[in-house]
């Protein structure tokens, strides 16, 4: 879908639609954002950090404002898009606080002893972003904010279903003092996207969305010489190997599915269960996920019949499915599948909605075993009393993220990236600045 256009996927009524930008104004915006780099990288570290600090600033004062216009968008609940704009907020400030430190030069030891040596990071020009639905102004954030303070400049392409918080994010950015031309958001068709990042003055591509959309962003990328950092999907484990508070545990399970409906990459989509607590464990969670029923739609219809589509092979293929009720709209009831073998689809693929599984193991080694056994590798998720089973079990899970005996512990500090099929390349903390820049070696002589 290339239309850009707000469906309130409560109703899927038809809000409003935003016209898609002819050839010629991509275009323009390509050599827009290519046109300001040179001025905006001139500025000091200082000058480009008080911006994005002010932008920062800025989402969090006018946080209700954007929060209503995603709830619009994809359903979100006010009070939880509201929260995601004040720790969008935060990223960019943090990046502000920062810059300086973040982008010093970095000494080198020398072994022959002789003059001296330093890297210095410095921009690389202009970047595209493509962004997805599921966190309109998180996503944003992450790639835009350190970039900025970089003094690279950016063209953000947002999914077509998020145009009015895509315009609000940009109209921010303006009113914090980004010069024109150094932040431009473009309403453009994928055919339109595939000739941006063949575009010589691209210089790299952040894309977080589906493997499909990975994959093709990283070919043309890759036939262009470009840079590329992708988040794609996930289906993270949550292992439960001993606990002293299973309400708890439980508690933070059923969070770490449905947060967001479930529609997101990290969400714990798989619960591995050592066997001495598995049918404790699962007696409480299927309660508490029952409880939950549907109390906020999936993003759009589409994303619906997909789901839809997806627990109706499970089952179909032998799984158990306890939910509260039938699909109404884009209302999919939370619910919990189980006696998912690996033969049966739903073992091998990511659900994106309120559906969460679980799997009995029969000890460490099998635990580790079964979370491993996917294509994905974004995060993870490990509840033991054991502190030295915890970096053990760790060591061994092939993620890009490992959150041990807690969830929903994001920080802006802290990168966020996978391996395998979940992408490559980290956003966030020291890892996400350095993705787009230029280390350059400076060495003196004497």
């Amino acid at each position: 879908m290339d239309q850009y256009a707000v469906v309130d996927p409560a109703t899927g009524e038809l809000v409003s639609t935003y016209p898609t930008a002819t050839d010629a104004e991509v275009r323009a915006a390509v050599d827009t954002v290519a046109g300001a780099h040179a001025a905006w990288a001139a500025k000091s570290i200082a000058e480009r950090a008080a911006i994005v600090q002010r932008i920062g600033d800025l989402h969090i004062e006018r946080a209700a404002e954007l929060g209503e216009i995603i709830h619009r968008e994809m359903g979100k609940p006010v009070a939880d898009a509201v929260g995601e704009t004040e720790f969008s907020g935060a990223i960019f400030q943090y990046y502000g606080r920062n810059a300086e430190a973040l982008l010093a030069d970095k000494p080198i030891a020398l072994e022959d002893g002789e003059g001296s040596a330093f890297m210095r990071p410095s921009s690389v020009g202009a970047l595209l972003g493509i962004m997805p639905w599921n966190f309109p102004a998180y996503q944003v954030a992450r790639f835009a904010g350190p970039n900025l303070v970089v003094g690279n400049t950016v063209l953000l392409k947002h999914a077509p279903q998020c145009p009015e918080s895509s315009a609000f994010i940009a109209n921010l950015f303006t009113e914090a003092g980004v010069p024109e031309g150094v932040y431009v958001n473009i309403y453009a068709t994928n055919d339109q996207i595939a000739e941006v990042i063949a575009h010589p003055a691209i210089r790299g591509v952040s894309l977080t969305g589906s493997e499909r959309a990975g994959a093709a962003v990283a070919e043309i990328a890759g036939r262009n010489l470009k840079k590329v950092v992708l988040e794609l999907g996930g289906s993270d484990p949550f292992i439960l190997l001993s606990t002293d508070d299973m309400e708890a545990t439980v508690d933070a399970a059923v969070f770490a599915r449905i947060d967001n409906t479930g529609q997101a990459c990290n969400a714990a989509k798989r619960v591995i269960v050592i066997d001495g607590l598995y049918d404790d464990f699962v007696a409480q969670y299927t309660e508490k996920m029952v409880a939950a029923g549907a109390p906020t739609p999936l993003s759009s219809a589409r994303a619906t019949a997909m789901l839809a589509d997806q627990l109706e092979r499970a089952v179909a293929a032998g799984a158990s499915l306890a939910t509260s009720g039938d699909i109404n709209g884009n209302f999919i009831p939370t619910g919990v599948l189980t006696n998912v073998t690996p033969d049966n689809p739903a073992y091998r693929e990511e659900l994106f909605g309120p559906i969460g599984q679980v799997h009995r193991v029969a000890d460490e080694a099998e635990a580790i075993r079964v979370a491993n056994d996917t294509e994905y590798g974004l995060g993870s998720y490990l509840f033991t009393t054991d502190s030295e089973q915890a970096l053990r079990v760790a060591n061994a899970l092939d993620t890009g993220m490992v959150f041990i005996n807690g969830v929903g512990l994001d920080a802006p500090e802290l990168p966020f990236g996978g391996t395998k099929r979940s992408g490559f390349g980290r956003e966030l903390g020291t890892l996400g600045i350095e993705e787009f820049i230029n280390k350059k070696l400076i060495r003196i002589a004497k």
